[in-house]
C-alpha cells in the first residue's frame, strides 16, 4: 500500500521513555489501597485483588537480568483513542528487552476475540507498520462486556493453550472494571494469569491523582480544537451563524472544557455545572439567548456554542426520567419490543410516574423516540443519537421569536450543527499521546514482570518532561464504587468529573462573560508534529492548570 510522505516520516519517530523504564527496574511498593467508596462491598467482591499497594518503578542499578520467556496476550476494548497502537509497540518492546523470546498475540476485535479464540501473534514486521499511528485497526477492537464466568472460562482455555502468562486489556472504565473482575476470578481459582490493565478514553473521565490523563484525550481536544478554529475563523468571517457543537464526553465535560479553554467560543456548557446549579432545560435556554441577544446589540448576530455530549442526562429533572426510563425499559421490554413509534410513547409514558409522564409528554418526539433507543452493552442512554445541539438552537429560536414580537430582540438568528466525534476517535496521536501510550504500554510489560495482577498501568508527572514522568501501577479496586447498571447494583471505576472547584473550570469560569460578550476566538490550527517543543509537545490546558502551571 502507498503511504503518505506524513505515514512515512511519523513512522520513524521514536518515542520517549521515562528515565525509570530506560534501563533495568526495581519495585518499589508503596502503601496499601482502599475502595473510593462502598469499600465493604468492593471488599467482599474482591476478597483476593483489594488492598493492594500502589507500586512505583525506579533505576536499578543492578544488571537487567534475562528472564525466562513468556507469552503475553492483549485486548483492545471499547471505542479507538489515539494512541492505541503505541500502547501495543509499547508492550512489544517491553517484553522483547526482558527476553528476545517473548511472544505476543492480539485477540481480533476485542472481548469477542478472547472468548471465540480468535487471535494472531503479533510480530515486529507488522507492529512497525502502525507505530505512532491512529486507530485501533492492528487487531481491532469491539464493546463485548467480560462478566461471566462462562465468557472467562472460554478465555482461559485460549490462554492455556497459547501458554499466555498474562493478559492486558486496553481500555475505558467498564474494560478496566471488567479487567478487574477478571483477574479476581483467576486469582480465585489459582488459574496463574495476570490482568493488566491501560487507561483509555478520549473523554478524560478515568482520572484521578495516579492516572492524570487517560490517552488519546489529548489528541482528540486538539484535533476538535482546530476544527472548532476552523469554524469560529469562518463565523468571524461571514457573521451570520451560530454554530452549535456537540462534542464526545458521555459522562463528563472534559472535552468540552479543554476545547473552550483551547479556543474561546462565546459559550461552553458544563454538564456537571447545570446539574450543580439544578438548571432546568428552560434556564438553559434563557442563559443562551441573554449572550445571544446581547451580541445582537453590538451588531454581531454570530457565535459558537460547545455543547457536550451527555448534556441532557446532566439536567436533573431529564436525569430523573433518564434513570426511570432504564427501568421501564428493563422491566418492560417485552411489551416494548416490536411497537411502532407513536405505540412505544404512548405505552412507555403509560408506565411513568406522573411528573416524569408529564416531562416525557413535553418533549419533542424526535427527542423522546431518542432517549427510548436501546440502551448501550454497559446500560447507557446511546448520548451520541440524542441530537441536543439541534433540540437547544430550535428552542432558542423558538424564543427568540417571542422575544422578537415583544421587542425584546431586533438582531437575525440562523444556526449550523456540528457533532465532532470519530473526527478524533482515530486521529495519528500527538507526541504527547504518542509517548504517554507507550509509556504506558511499556510499564504494562514491566508490572507483568514483576507478578502483578489487577493493576492498571500508571504514568504520571505528565507536565514535565517524559524523562521525568513516574512510572508505576494502580489496584484497578482502589478506583471502585458500587453504581446501578440495567437495574442491579454492579462494582465499577468511578467515572471522573470535571471539578467545579478545579483551575480548569475556575479558569473558564473567570473568562466567561468576557468571553460571551466579545468575539476573542483563538485559533489552535492543525496538530503540529515536527517544530519547537512548545508547540508540539505541550500537555492539555486542563494537565497544566491541574498542576498549577500557567497557560
Amino acid at each position: 500500500m502507498k503511504k503518505s510522505a506524513l505515514q512515512r516520516v511519523r513512522a520513524e519517530y521514536q518515542p520517549k521513555l521515562p528515565k525509570a523504564l530506560q534501563g533495568p527496574v526495581k519495585l518499589k511498593i508503596g502503601e496499601s489501597t482502599q475502595s473510593v467508596a462502598d469499600q465493604e462491598e468492593i471488599k467482599k467482591l474482591f476478597p483476593h485483588t483489594y488492598g493492594l499497594p500502589i507500586v512505583e518503578f525506579v533505576e536499578n542499578e543492578s544488571p537487567e537480568r534475562l528472564e525466562e520467556p513468556f507469552n503475553v496476550g492483549i485486548i483492545l476494548s471499547g471505542g479507538q483513542a489515539p494512541g492505541g497502537h503505541n500502547v501495543v509497540s509499547g508492550i512489544f518492546d517491553g517484553i522483547k528487552r526482558l527476553n528476545k523470546e517473548c511472544r505476543l498475540d492480539g485477540f481480533l476485535m476485542g472481548p469477542s476475540g478472547f472468548i471465540n479464540h480468535q487471535y494472531m501473534e503479533l510480530t515486529a514486521g507488522y507492529i512497525k507498520e502502525y507505530r505512532n499511528t491512529g486507530g485501533f485497526d492492528i487487531i481491532g477492537s469491539g464493546r463485548t462486556k467480560l462478566e461471566t464466568p462462562e465468557q472467562f472460562e472460554a478465555g482461559l482455555k485460549i490462554l492455556k493453550e497459547l501458554n499466555i502468562k498474562a493478559l492486558v486489556i486496553i481500555g475505558g472504565d467498564d474494560s478496566n472494571t471488567n479487567a478487574a473482575v477478571l483477574a479476581e476470578y483467576y486469582k480465585n481459582i489459582g488459574a496463574g494469569v495476570q490482568v493488566i490493565g491501560v487507561p483509555k478514553t478520549i473523554d478524560g473521565d478515568l482520572k484521578n491523582e495516579w492516572i492524570e490523563s487517560s490517552f488519546g484525550f489529548d489528541t482528540a481536544c486538539k484535533v476538535y480544537s482546530e476544527m472548532i478554529g476552523n469554524i469560529q475563523r469562518d463565523c468571524n468571517s461571514s457573521k451570520k451563524y451560530y454554530h452549535f457543537i456537540k462534542l464526545m464526553g458521555r459522562s463528563a465535560s472534559h472535552i468540552a472544557l479543554e476545547c473552550a479553554l483551547e479556543t474561546q467560543p462565546n459559550v461552553c456548557l458544563i454538564s456537571e455545572e447545570i446539574l450543580a446549579k439544578r438548571m432546568t432545560l428552560d434556564n438553559i435556554v434563557s442563559y443562551l439567548c441573554y449572550v445571544i441577544t446581547e451580541r445582537a446589540k453590538l451588531g454581531w448576530n454570530f457565535g459558537t456554542v460547545l455543547v457536550p455530549e451527555g448534556l441532557i442526562e446532566f439536567i436533573p429533572s431529564m436525569k430523573v426520567l433518564i434513570a426511570e426510563l432504564n427501568e421501564v425499559l428493563v422491566a418492560h421490554a417485552s411489551e416494548i419490543e416490536g411497537l411502532e413509534e407513536l405505540e412505544k410513547l404512548k405505552v412507555i409514558h403509560s408506565f411513568l410516574t406522573p411528573a416524569n409522564a408529564e416531562l416525557y409528554k413535553s418533549l419533542p418526539k424526535n427527542i423522546a423516540l431518542q432517549l427510548s433507543l436501546d440502551r448501550d452493552s454497559h446500560g447507557n442512554v446511546q448520548v451520541s443519537l440524542i441530537e441536543t445541539e439541534s433540540l437547544l438552537s430550535e428552542m432558542v429560536a423558538k424564543r427568540l421569536e417571542e422575544m422578537a414580537e415583544a421587542g425584546q430582540y431586533s438582531g437575525k438568528f440562523s444556526s449550523q450543527h456540528h457533532f465532532f466525534g470519530y473526527e478524533g476517535r482515530c486521529a495519528d496521536p500527538t507526541n504527547f499521546d504518542a509517548d504517554y501510550t507507550y509509556a504506558l504500554g511499556f510499564n504494562a510489560a514491566m508490572l507483568i514482570n514483576s507478578g502483578l495482577t489487577g493493576y492498571m498501568s500508571s504514568v504520571r508527572n505528565l507536565t514535565a518532561k517524559s524523562e521525568d514522568w513516574i512510572a508505576g501501577g494502580i489496584p484497578i479496586t482502589m478506583m471502585m464504587n458500587m453504581e446501578r447498571r440495567h437495574g442491579q447494583m454492579k462494582p465499577v471505576i468511578q467515572k471522573a468529573l470535571v471539578n467545579l472547584n478545579g483551575r480548569p473550570y475556575l479558569k473558564f469560569a473567570s473568562m466567561r462573560e468576557t468571553l460571551a460578550l466579545n468575539t476573542l476566538y483563538q485559533y489552535p490550527g492543525p496538530i503540529q508534529y515536527f517544530g519547537p517543543s512548545e508547540v508540539c509537545d505541550r500537555p492539555s490546558m486542563t494537565l497544566l492548570l491541574e498542576h498549577n502551571k500557567e497557560i
